[in-house]
């Protein structure tokens, strides 16, 4: 799959293009505020992402399924949740994202798919961590 001009913005604007983060883990969260198991499952997230944000080799994209920054940006700093948020910004192929919420794929260094769930999950899980690390040093 060609992950390249399946993109996402910040809420300061910047772009960012799947196809262009070649070389590192991608954790591509789909979410809603209003979506009660995204709700239940940020806190192992965002334990996740605190554990992984200085690793040059990840990336984390926590996309907005409503495309509402401000609001979820409000609803991050409410909860003390550091998470970068996202808009989709481009058309999403349903390999990837097919409408249910929470969706959180992984994708390798090479881009390929390595992992997709729907519904929630402990991101904090030792399962979890082990995996994204065993990703970060394969090539």
């Amino acid at each position: 799959m060609d992950l390249g001009g399946i993109r996402f913005q910040d809420i300061n604007g910047k772009n960012v293009d799947l196809g262009a983060l070649k070389g590192k883990v991608i954790f591509l969260n789909f979410w809603a505020t209003w979506c009660p198991p995204c709700r239940a499952e940020m806190p192992s997230i965002n334990k996740l992402y605190t554990q992984f944000k200085d690793d040059k080799n990840v990336v984390f994209i926590f996309a907005d399924a409503d495309g509402d920054l401000e609001k979820s940006v409000k609803f991050m700093a409410n909860r003390k949740y550091q998470m970068p948020v996202f808009k989709v910004t481009s058309s999403v192929p349903d390999q990837i994202f097919s409408g249910a919420l929470p969706t959180t794929v992984i994708f390798d260094k090479q881009g390929r798919l390595s992992f997709r769930h729907e519904g929630i999950a402990n991101y904090a899980d030792k399962k979890i961590v082990d995996f994204l690390n065993k990703l970060i040093v394969s090539d």
